[in-house]
């Protein structure tokens, strides 16, 4: 795959599209013919007891060279070494090699290494999170600053002000972690706020060469070249920064929703692609470091991996185990059943918009307005002429081609000192090349229809902006009336309070879950369209080439932070709760309405979201720090849930690491205590249980409401929970009755806890297959 094929992301946070590298370095080893092609496998071990890092080393290179032939071979061709959190190591092998590892008793798993790619002023404003400690409520037992939140993404820019450590005290001595050198970077690049770098690069040039053959600025350090990593860190704990803007656009203060917290960075992600093995040595260290929480932005391309398979979620199982909460972004894939990162133990982060608009409206010849939405800070003077793509096309080239003005299509005669209409041919269109494309022929600015993603704002060499199909037909009536048609391109205008919102994203990727449908996914959604964080000031956004320190990018990368800083938020003011109370706490206390008092739909048409587009619903940070009522499970609820499912013992010990088997009786997977309710099979009347735990004061009594899927009867018993003291659990069935099938599509309901202060609210999906 070309290099320039990954661009054509960039406005959604490079989180999907990009296939996967095809494998580009034959590496030979001892066994290995000059015919036989290798690649880079994880070999999974497990836990281990050694006493330090260097017996796990050493051990995993004698294994390796049982394969390889000698010790020094296995020197060679072992790339990463697992030692701390879990262990094993990823290795260059041929299948016939990575065959006999995984044939030994040592070893719990082998599997390829994959390619992931990487998925504010106002949008903690508008969450209504307007002050670190939010409606004057201070942690319980612990500091918002002791908390430390682990960011896997590509890095961050040491000198911007969003890391400044301005009014932290001392790093936690809980923190085990480095500030490992590099290219650019010492260890005084770290400070109170980012408290430990590191970086990791040895599966990402095993798969794909060198980074230097990819061309371009980068740093074999932990600074940031790409500005992906700085924008999803500042996003989640950057400092207060005042009067930060894009060009002027979204001018506001820049924060980081939980801007006392600590961030660990460690940089898995070069040219916008994320190696397996490099993503497993990061959660490797940062699990030992001493993280709370972790951060994803990346995820696997559609289809997701079984979770058995995959090193994210092995990864985060094992930070489960560790009380560490894993947030991670859903994926930008448009459509049904591409939801990434699917594991239970995952919070899994749709993306949504904000009550605000990047405007960039179009001035006709005859005194009309047309709505236009862009980034542009670019100012045009005059009025220019008016022509289509497909009337500039030049010899040879056909009218529909030229439409989409792609490179070599448009006639510089019949472009130059003109507005240029373009359409968008496919959803993964980049519009900067199409401006670019305009531009070289003299064009001097372009107006693109795309009524699918005509939100998602976007900066290139011309003016330019973004129409949705109702104007582009008031564009072509006036175009048609008029012999020589005019317009001129208005700078982008910021407008706050718009409506409605929030809306999911159209972008943003939907359940239901293809690896265990009864665990609705995604858990969750946050802001995540034209969000403002910090930037690398090395890295351009636009064609233009453009140096900023902010910068505006859309995507479910963009929302996961959002998450994460939420987390943060809560594990502050609740120390003792487990990852899984957290995430109950998230998604229970999360709203459905917008900001009209109707559902929240989705982008582009507003058609009503369901639980597979938003989860439980729009994170709600305030609500989510006294949730009530919490569902909470364990790793061997986890476990059970699995076997559930069907899982073989040889699947769950490439889970945990240990030979692991299941119960020879086990409940419906339906019955797994998870704060949403899926039954994706459903023949006949089902009963679910559940239980929940009091977090309150006093005695208190919560009263079950249901929202009533269609053709479903629900009746819950008890129909009243009755506590009285904290920490206390309670039991309760809910029983489903269908009345129809609902033909191979889900239905949609809920059930709501309300003690009349608190509500504790739980989506329902039903796949009702017969009577």
């Amino acid at each position: 795959m070309q290099r320039d094929q990954t661009q054509i992301c960039d406005r959604f946070s490079l989180f999907t599209w990009a296939p996967q590298f095809i494998l580009r370095r034959v590496a030979q080893v001892h066994g290995a013919t000059a015919t036989e092609k290798t690649k880079h496998y994880i070999v999974y071990m497990g836990e281990h007891s050694h006493p330090n890092e260097e017996s796990v080393i050493n051990d995993n290179h004698e294994i390796l060279a049982s394969v390889t032939g000698s010790f020094d071979e296995a020197k060679e061709v072992a790339l990463h070494h697992y030692t701390k959190s879990f262990r094993g190591f990823s290795a260059i092998l041929t299948q016939e090699q990575a065959q006999q590892l995984a044939e030994s008793d040592s070893v719990v798993s082998v599997f390829e290494s994959r390619t992931n790619q990487l998925h504010t002023t106002h949008s903690w404003d508008f969450l209504g999170v307007n002050s670190p400690y939010a409606n004057n409520q201070r942690p319980v037992t612990s500091s918002v600053s002791d908390v430390i939140v682990g960011v896997i993404d590509t890095g961050f820019w040491p000198e911007s002000e969003s890391f400044s450590d301005t009014g932290l005290g001392t790093v936690p001595v809980k923190f085990k972690g480095e500030c490992v050198a590099g290219e650019n970077f010492t260890s005084a690049n770290c400070n109170r706020k980012v408290v430990g770098a590191r970086f990791y690069f040895k599966g990402f040039e095993a798969e794909n060469g060198p980074l230097e053959d990819f061309g371009g600025t980068f740093f074999r350090s932990a600074r940031d070249s790409d500005g992906h990593g700085s924008h999803t860190a500042s996003t989640i704990a950057g400092a207060v920064v005042s009067n930060v803007s894009l060009f002027g656009m979204a001018r506001g203060t820049a924060r980081g929703g939980a801007p006392y917290a600590r961030l660990a960075i460690y940089k898995a992600c070069w040219f916008n692609l994320c190696n397996d093995a490099d993503i497993l040595s990061a959660m490797d260290d940062a699990i030992n470091d001493g993280v709370d929480i972790l951060s994803l932005s990346f995820g696997a391309n559609p289809p997701e991996p079984i979770y058995f398979e995959s090193a994210t979620s092995v990864g985060a199982f094992h930070a489960f185990r560790k009380g560490i909460v894993v947030s991670s972004s859903a994926g930008n894939s448009f459509s049904p059943k591409t939801a990434a990162n699917v594991a239970p133990w995952i919070l899994t982060v749709a993306a949504s918009s904000l009550d605000r608009e990047f405007d960039s409206n179009i001035y006709l010849g005859n005194s009309q307005i047309l709505k236009g939405f862009s980034l542009n800070p670019l100012k045009m003077e005059t009025s220019y002429g008016l022509i289509a793509g497909s009337d500039a096309a030049v010899p040879g080239v056909t009218a529909k081609n030229a439409s989409f003005c792609k490179d070599n299509t448009l006639d510089p005669a019949k472009t130059k000192g003109k507005i240029v209409v373009c359409i968008t041919e496919v959803l993964i269109d980049d519009p900067r090349k199409k401006a670019v494309a305009v531009q070289l022929g003299g064009g001097v600015g372009i107006i693109l229809i795309d009524p699918i993603v005509k939100e998602i704002g976007f900066q290139s060499v011309i003016p330019s902006t973004l129409i949705g199909q109702e104007e582009a037909q008031q564009l072509q009536a006036y175009m048609q009336a008029q012999k020589n048609p005019t317009a001129r391109i208005a700078p982008t205008v910021t407008v706050l309070n718009t409506k409605p919102a929030p809306e999911v994203t159209v972008f943003s990727s939907q359940g239901p879950n293809i690896i265990t449908p009864d665990i609705i996914k995604p858990d969750i959604t946050a802001p995540g369209l034209n969000i403002l964080a910090a930037w690398s000031p090395v890295s351009t956004d636009d064609a233009a080439g453009r140096s900023v320190n902010y910068n505006i990018i859309s995507g479910t990368s963009m929302s996961c932070p959002h998450v994460s800083a939420v987390a943060a938020i809560l594990k502050s003011y609740r120390p003792s709760w487990s990852p899984a109370a957290i995430k109950s706490a998230i998604m229970t206390t999360a709203i459905v309405m917008d900001n009209t008092r109707k559902l929240i739909g989705r982008d582009p048409d507003d058609t009503q979201a369901t639980p597979f587009d938003y989860g439980s619903g729009h994170i709600n940070p305030l609500a989510a720090l006294n949730p009530g009522l919490v569902y909470d499970f364990d790793s061997n609820d986890v476990i059970n849930f699995l076997c559930s499912t069907g899982a073989r013992p040889a699947q769950l010990k490439n889970l945990t690491g240990q030979p692991t088997y299941c119960p020879k009786q086990t409940k419906p997977s339906y019955d797994f205590n998870y704060p949403s309710i899926g039954v994706s099979n459903m023949n006949g009347s089902i009963s679910v249980y559940r239980t929940v735990t009091y977090y309150g004061t006093g005695q208190t009594v919560y009263v079950a409401k249901v929202d009533y899927p269609p053709g479903v009867q629900v009746t819950v018993t008890p129909a009243t929970l009755k506590f009285t003291k904290t920490g206390e659990k309670l039991s309760f069935k809910i029983d489903f009755k269908p009345l129809k099938t609902s033909d191979g599509n889900f239905v949609f309901g809920a059930l709501t806890w309300s003690s009349g202060i608190h509500k504790v609210r739980s989506p329902i999906a039903l796949n009702v297959l017969s009577l």
